[in-house]
C-alpha cells in the first residue's frame, strides 16, 4: 500500500544566522534542520539561499525575503542592515513571481508574464538599469536600487540566474542573454543591456556560480563559460571562457538538471546518478576524502544508487535530494550549514536527519518528514519539506 501525503509542510533552515538568514527571529546558528515558524501558514514552494539572504516564493506567487539587507537585496527599504524574519516584497505583491535567483549581492525574480524584476547592488550593472545622467554630463550607475524594477523589458524570460556581479536569463524561446560583470571586477567593463550569448539555441535550463555559467540544451549538450580557474567549466583545463564550449565526458548521458556552486559545477542524469567538477576543497564534489579539483565532470560514486533528483551547490558544500525524500550533504561543515548537529567537514554524503514532530493535523503520529526541494547557501541550507503518513496496516482477515 503506497504512502499518503499530507498538505502539512515546512520551510526548514540550518547553519550560519549571524545575518538572520535562516529566518527564525535571532542570528544564531543551527547545527540541525529547524522549521521557519513565520512561514507556516503559507504555502512555500520554493526557496532560494544565497551567500548572506534568503528568499522563498509562496503558491499564489507572494515573495519572502530575510537575511543581508545593506544593500538593498530584501527587495524593500533598508531599515535595518539585517533582518531575521521573512518580510513580504511589497513592490511585488501585484504580480505572481514563479522563479527567484540570488547573486553576490542581488536578486532577480520573474513572473507568470514573463516579466524579469532586479533589485540590490547595482554597481557593475547587475540590475540592467541604464546609467543616469550626473550634472556634469557624465553618466554612472546607482550603487543600490532598494526596490524592484523591470529589467530586461524587451525579452520574455522562462529563468532567472545571477552571479557573484552578472545576471544570466533564459528566454521563452530557448535564448540565453546576460548582463552585468561577467568576469572578476576589473578583468572586463559592465554591461548593463542585455546581451545575447552567441552559440546557444533550445536552451532547457540554465546555472550560474560566482563566474561561470551552464547551460543544459534540449539535445542534452550541456555547454559552459565563464570563470575556470578550479575546472569548473568541465573542459579538461583551467583556461576562462567567453563563449559557450561544451562540457567534456557527458557524451551518452541523459542529462536532466544542472547546478552551479561559487566555483563548483553538477549535472545529474535521468538515471539519478550525480556527476561533479570545479573546486574540490572542502570536500565539496562529493568524493570521499579527495580534495583535489576536478578538471572534467566525473560520477559521484558515494551518491549511487541513491535514485537522486535534485542537486543543489552552496559556496563550498552541496546537498543532494533522493526520490523518496531523504537529503545527503557534504562539504565544509563550519557553522552546522551541513545539517548533521556536528560541524565537520567531509567529502562523504550523510544524511541529514530531519526529526521533526508531526504536524497538528497528521492523523497519524508514524511517519516521516520527506524533503521536496534544498537550497544551498554560502553558510546555510533551505529546504522544503512534507510529512507523509505510514500507511495503517489492512486486515488480512
Amino acid at each position: 500500500m503506497a504512502s499518503t501525503e499530507s498538505t502539512s509542510s515546512l520551510v526548514l533552515a540550518w547553519g550560519s544566522g549571524e545575518d538572520g538568514q535562516l529566518g527564525m527571529g535571532n542570528w544564531e546558528e543551527m547545527d540541525w534542520a529547524s522549521p521557519i515558524k513565520s512561514l507556516e501558514k503559507y504555502n512555500v514552494t520554493a526557496v532560494v539561499a544565497g551567500s548572506r539572504n534568503s528568499l522563498a516564493i509562496c503558491e499564489d506567487g507572494r515573495l519572502f525575503t530575510w537575511g543581508w539587507n545593506q544593500r538593498g537585496t530584501l527587495g524593500h527599504p533598508p531599515t535595518t542592515k539585517t533582518e531575521s524574519k521573512p518580510g513580504l516584497v511589497k513592490a511585488l505583491s501585484d504580480v505572481k513571481i514563479v522563479q527567484a535567483a540570488i547573486g553576490g549581492w542581488h536578486c532577480l525574480a520573474v513572473d507568470d508574464q514573463g516579466r524579469a524584476y532586479a533589485w540590490g547592488g547595482n554597481e557593475y550593472g547587475q540590475c540592467g538599469e541604464e546609467p543616469e545622467r550626473k550634472e556634469d554630463g557624465t553618466k554612472a550607475l546607482r550603487r543600490d536600487i532598494a526596490i524592484p524594477q523591470r529589467c530586461a523589458p524587451k525579452l520574455s524570460v522562462r529563468q532567472v540566474a545571477a552571479g557573484g556581479t552578472h545576471s544570466v536569463v533564459l528566454t521563452q524561446d530557448g535564448h540565453v542573454w546576460t548582463w552585468g560583470q561577467p568576469w572578476p571586477p576589473g578583468d572586463i567593463t559592465q554591461i548593463s543591456t542585455p546581451v545575447l550569448v552567441q552559440g546557444l539555441e533550445r536552451v532547457q535550463v540554465i546555472a550560474v556560480g560566482a563566474f561561470h555559467n551552464l547551460a543544459l540544451l534540449e539535445d542534452g549538450i550541456l555547454w559552459a563559460w565563464g570563470n575556470n580557474e578550479y575546472g569548473q567549466l568541465g573542459t579538461g583545463d583551467t583556461q576562462p571562457r567567453s563563449q559557450p564550449i561544451p562540457v567534456q565526458g557527458l557524451s551518452g548521458l541523459l542529462l536532466v538538471d544542472i547546478a552551479a556552486g561559487g566555483w563548483h559545477s553538477t549535472t545529474l542524469t535521468a538515471d539519478g546518478e550525480v556527476y561533479a567538477w570545479g573546486r574540490g576543497e572542502h570536500g565539496r564534489l562529493g568524493f570521499g576524502d579527495d580534495k583535489s579539483s576536478k578538471m572534467v565532470p566525473q560520477k559521484v560514486q558515494l551518491l549511487a544508487g541513491e535514485d537522486i533528483i535534485q542537486v543543489s551547490c552552496g559556496g563550498t558544500h552541496s546537498v543532494a535530494l533522493t526520490r523518496d525524500g531523504r537529503l545527503y550533504s557534504y562539504g565544509r561543515g563550519d557553522h552546522g550549514r551541513l545539517g548533521y548537529g556536528r560541524k565537520v567537514t567531509t567529502g562523504h554524503p550523510m544524511e541529514v536527519p530531519l526529526k521533526l514532530p508531526p504536524p497538528k493535523n497528521s492523523n497519524s503520529s508514524n511517519g516521516n518528514w520527506c524533503a521536496k526541494f534544498v537550497a544551498c547557501g554560502g553558510r546555510h541550507t533551505l529546504a522544503i519539506a512534507t510529512w507523509v503518513d505510514e500507511p495503517k496496516p489492512t486486515s488480512s482477515i
